[in-house]
């Protein structure tokens, strides 16, 4: 086939002297695929995402701006619970209550600020997108761990990061593995095997940067009792935020579609131009909306923590429980409904993109970042999550890099990654933290 593209060009005057229409229709196809490509190479520019977008911008007024965010998704039924948690704190003072209140209020804000930064992606171009999706997709988690980070509540940081990894790795993935496989049970969906096996290697690189402060710690070999494990962490954490910021630049700017055959590349440019949806609120709404619910997530997540405690003894559920099992479902929301919509449409590398993207977003952005914020504020933050938590994501991790290697996914791999997910939850359920004085 090569060959026969690169005699075109020699071909072509004999064919015309011949008045072959055939040759001619294909040498003007063959032109057109041509010019298509520079086209694809100046696609992901931010000049020319944004003027597309900008003649697109919506003009909406401040009531219909209300009514797109906060009245078309049946899941903002639940945002009426943030303020009655904050009634409920200021009368009665019942931490279980203020819990589960502030649990539901916060779970459909932690959707609409998926949408948010989705609307602000259309403006700023894919590279820009994808930044404000790394720094936007687990703004939860982060607000969450850094109100416990500030009421010295170290261990339910470590745990509540763990936790949405965990939960990101095994629930989500096996949902979208599920759904998409009883969809397509006839068949296997395949996704891109070659990113699935970056993304295993960055998992197992976060997994040696949490494993090895906890095997300094309990083989008892610091130099330093009680400041090498501390001054360790703090130097592996800057070394995976690092590496991650590598892997952005080398995933959004250096091969934005790496490992990807051009021809899929081509196809998913024209599936993506013929269906391109435009945006639904303005650039200045959008950046206003996710001020506005970014404040309000802060303001729920300053109640839940405060309540985490007395929730654990008036429910009669350990903490570890609580921060590795409830409190991840709910920062996941959005992440969970979207991974089962993209592979319930046959899109298997978006929802790994969804899962697999937001655990190492979690791992080697946001538990990196809380060390370094920790060591600003003068927390001993480190990265010994202990052996319990961190043996349960090494194997975390080598389970779903198996799945992952054969590149294809069925209904029955989605129920092993779900069984597995109950088997920790159980675990944790009955796992009690002998570090619980730190929270």
């Amino acid at each position: 086939m090569v060959m026969g593209c690169c005699k075109v060009p020699a071909l072509v005057p004999s064919q015309v002297e011949m008045g072959s229409v055939d040759e001619l229709e294909h040498k003007s196809l063959f032109r057109h695929e041509e010019t298509k490509s520079p086209i694809l190479m100046e696609e992901g520019s931010l000049s020319g995402n944004f003027s597309q977008h900008t003649d697109k911008a919506p003009k909406n007024s401040v009531l219909e701006s209300i009514k797109i965010v906060i009245f078309s998704n049946k899941l903002n039924l639940l945002l009426p619970f943030g303020p009655i948690a904050i009634l409920v704190h200021h009368l009665t003072g019942n931490k279980g209550w203020i819990f589960l209140l502030s649990l539901l209020g916060i779970t459909p804000l932690a959707e609409r600020l998926g949408y948010a930064t989705e609307q602000l992606a259309c403006y700023t171009g894919p590279t820009v997108g994808g930044l404000l999706n790394a720094t936007f997709g687990n703004v939860t988690e982060l607000i969450i761990s850094i109100f416990a980070l500030k009421n010295g509540m170290i261990r339910v940081v470590q745990l509540t990061l763990l936790g949405s990894i965990l939960s990101n790795m095994l629930l989500v993935l096996g949902c979208a593995f599920f759904s998409g496989g009883l969809v397509f049970y006839r068949k296997d969906q395949v996704f891109d095997k070659g990113n699935a096996v970056v993304n295993s290697g960055l998992l197992l690189m976060s997994v040696m940067g949490l494993l090895l402060p906890a095997v300094l710690h309990y083989t008892h070999s610091e130099v330093h009792a009680g400041s090498s494990e501390l001054a360790l962490s703090r130097f592996s954490s800057c070394v995976m935020l690092i590496a991650y910021a590598a892997y952005l630049f080398f995933q959004l700017k250096s091969q934005p579609s790496s490992y990807a055959p051009l021809s899929e590349v081509t196809n998913q440019n024209e599936e993506t131009s013929d269906n391109d949806e435009e945006p639904e609120i303005s650039k200045w709404e959008s950046i206003i909306w996710l001020s506005i619910l970014t404040a309000w997530v802060s303001l729920l997540s300053g109640y839940l923590v405060d309540a985490i405690e007395g929730a654990s003894d008036s429910w009669k559920i350990p903490i570890a429980f609580i921060s590795v099992i409830l409190l991840p479902i709910v920062g996941n929301a959005a992440e969970h409904a979207g991974a089962i919509m993209f592979a319930m449409k046959d899109k298997l590398d978006l929802s790994l993109g969804v899962a697999i993207g937001s655990s190492i977003q979690i791992s080697m952005f946001a538990v990196p970042f809380c060390v370094v914020i920790g060591w600003i504020m003068g927390k001993p933050m480190d990265l010994n999550f202990q052996l319990f938590e961190t043996a349960t994501l090494f194997i975390t991790v080598i389970v779903v890099a198996f799945f992952l290697q054969e590149g294809t996914s069925n209904y029955f791999k989605g129920l092993m990654l779900i069984l597995c997910y109950l088997i920790v939850s159980a675990s944790f359920f009955v796992h009690e933290d002998p570090h619980q004085d730190d929270i």
